[in-house]
């Protein structure tokens, strides 16, 4: 059913330079965004992976890998890609920040005393960017990743971006979010469609998130 799909995965997270040596960045592993890459590379989807830096390698004849470091060029990356593309997953988990301005040498703490201000300005809403101009044909979906009112943030954000549909986990469930091999996740579709998975391993939880894009183009 995907075969011949063209769609558009971002995975890991971006790093925010600060100076030379040190960055803003998160926890995010990859693990999530590469199960579901090779999940829908194995279904002979035309994938186009815009990876954050990651250890994992998703090598696959279906999977065009672009590595990026930053939002900024995770986002130049993504709209670039999705004009092309039947579906859109962002699994990412891109910085909400980046700094004003970044240091062209390494700033010594010698030099700023007992206290050091770092002036930070908003980055892209990658998916919000995608979902204002998204086509009829076209599927987006997102994640959220939540450590309160997670269903009431995920719905909201779901509406906000103009998503199909969204996969929630919660921070507060043991064995769920970054680093694990294991996730528990609760989908929720613009239709109103919620279904609450129990706690499986990463390639688990992205087979079922495949099966149910599948369910979306039938």
């Amino acid at each position: 059913m995907l075969k011949g799909k063209k769609i558009l995965l971002t995975t890991g997270p971006t790093q925010e330079a600060i100076d030379p040596v040190r960055y803003i960045g998160n926890r995010s592993s990859g693990k999530m965004g590469h199960a579901i890459a090779m999940e829908l590379a194995n279904r002979h989807a035309e994938l186009v992976l815009v990876s954050g830096p990651t250890q994992i390698q998703s090598e696959h004849p279906n999977i065009k890998k672009i590595d990026v470091e930053t939002a900024e060029e995770m986002y130049q990356e993504s709209i670039k890609v999705f004009e092309s593309c039947d579906i859109a997953i962002l699994t990412a988990a891109v910085a909400d920040f980046t700094p004003e301005k970044k240091s062209e040498l390494k700033i010594k703490k010698a030099l700023e005393g007992e206290k050091w201000t770092l002036t930070l300005v908003k980055t892209k809403d990658i998916l919000g960017s995608l979902g204002k101009i998204k086509k009829d044909h076209q599927l987006l979906a997102g994640f959220s990743l939540e450590t309160d009112h997670e269903i009431e943030n995920a719905l909201k954000k779901l509406r906000l971006k103009n998503l199909d549909f969204i996969v929630m986990n919660s921070l507060k469930e043991k064995g769920a979010g970054f680093s694990t091999d294991t996730n528990k996740i609760t989908i929720l579709g613009r239709n109103g469609d919620r279904i609450d998975f129990p706690l499986k391993k990463k390639t688990e939880v992205a087979f079922d998130i495949v099966n149910y894009l599948e369910t979306l183009i039938k």
